[in-house]
C-alpha cells in the first residue's frame, strides 16, 4: 500500500510544473484575447450593429436596395453570410447550409473563451492541491520555509486560475449575446429570401 501511495505521491508532484507551465500559458492567451476581444467590441458597434439594425428592418419590397448597399458596406463575418444569403435567393436547401456554417463559425469565436472559463478553475485546483502534499511534510518536519513556499505557490495558482477563467466566463457571455443576435437576423433575412419571396429580388 505505501508504494501505491509513494507512486501517486509522485505522479501528482511531477505534474505541478506542467500545471503551472499551462496556468502561464492560459493567463497569456486570455490577456491576447482581451485585445482581440476589445477589437472585436469596436468592430460590432462600428459595423455589425448597424448592420443587424438595417437587415431587421428589411422587407421583401426593399431587398434589392438593401443588396446594393451591402456591396459597399465594411467587411464583416456577418455581412459576408447576408451578401452570400442573398445569392442563395430562391435555394432552400443552400439557405439552411450557410445558416449552419454561420453557427459553426460563431462557435469557433466562442471556442477559446468556453476553454479557458473551464480550464482556468481545474488548473488552479491542481496546482493548489499539488503543493498541499510537500507543505504537509515540511510542516510535520518542521520545515516551516518549504512550507510556506509551498503554500505561496498554491496560493499563486488559485488566483491565476480563477483569472483566466473570469476572462474567459465574461467574454464568452457576450460572445454568446452577438452570436445570437446575428444567428436570428440572418435567419430573418433567409426566412425573406426563401422560394416563396424570391420572385421579389
Amino acid at each position: 500500500m505505501n508504494a501505491i501511495s509513494n507512486i501517486l505521491y509522485w505522479i501528482s508532484t511531477g505534474l505541478l510544473v506542467p500545471v503551472i507551465v499551462m496556468l502561464i500559458f492560459s493567463f497569456a492567451r486570455s490577456i491576447i484575447m482581451i485585445g482581440a476581444f476589445f477589437g472585436q467590441y469596436l468592430n460590432e458597434k462600428r459595423t455589425v450593429t448597424p448592420l443587424c439594425r438595417r437587415i431587421g428592418e428589411l422587407t421583401p419590397d426593399t431587398l434589392s436596395g438593401f443588396k446594393a448597399w451591402l456591396h459597399g458596406y465594411p467587411a464583416s463575418v456577418v455581412g459576408a453570410y447576408a451578401a452570400r444569403i442573398l445569392d442563395a435567393a430562391g435555394n432552400a436547401p443552400r439557405l439552411d447550409l450557410l445558416l449552419s456554417e454561420y453557427e459553426i463559425e460563431a462557435d469557433k469565436n466562442i471556442a477559446t473563451s468556453k476553454v479557458l472559463t473551464k480550464m482556468g478553475p481545474i488548473l488552479g485546483l491542481m496546482g493548489t492541491l499539488i503543493p498541499m502534499g510537500p507543505a504537509l511534510v515540511g510542516l510535520a518536519s518542521g520545515d516551516i520555509a518549504s512550507m510556506a513556499y509551498n503554500m505561496q505557490v498554491a496560493f499563486a495558482t488559485t488566483v491565476v486560475g480563477l483569472v483566466v477563467s473570469a476572462i474567459g466566463f465574461l467574454t464568452q457571455q457576450v460572445k454568446e449575446r452577438w452570436a445570437a443576435r446575428d444567428i436570428a437576423v440572418l435567419e430573418y433575412l433567409a426566412d425573406i429570401v426563401r422560394p416563396s419571396h424570391a420572385a421579389q429580388l
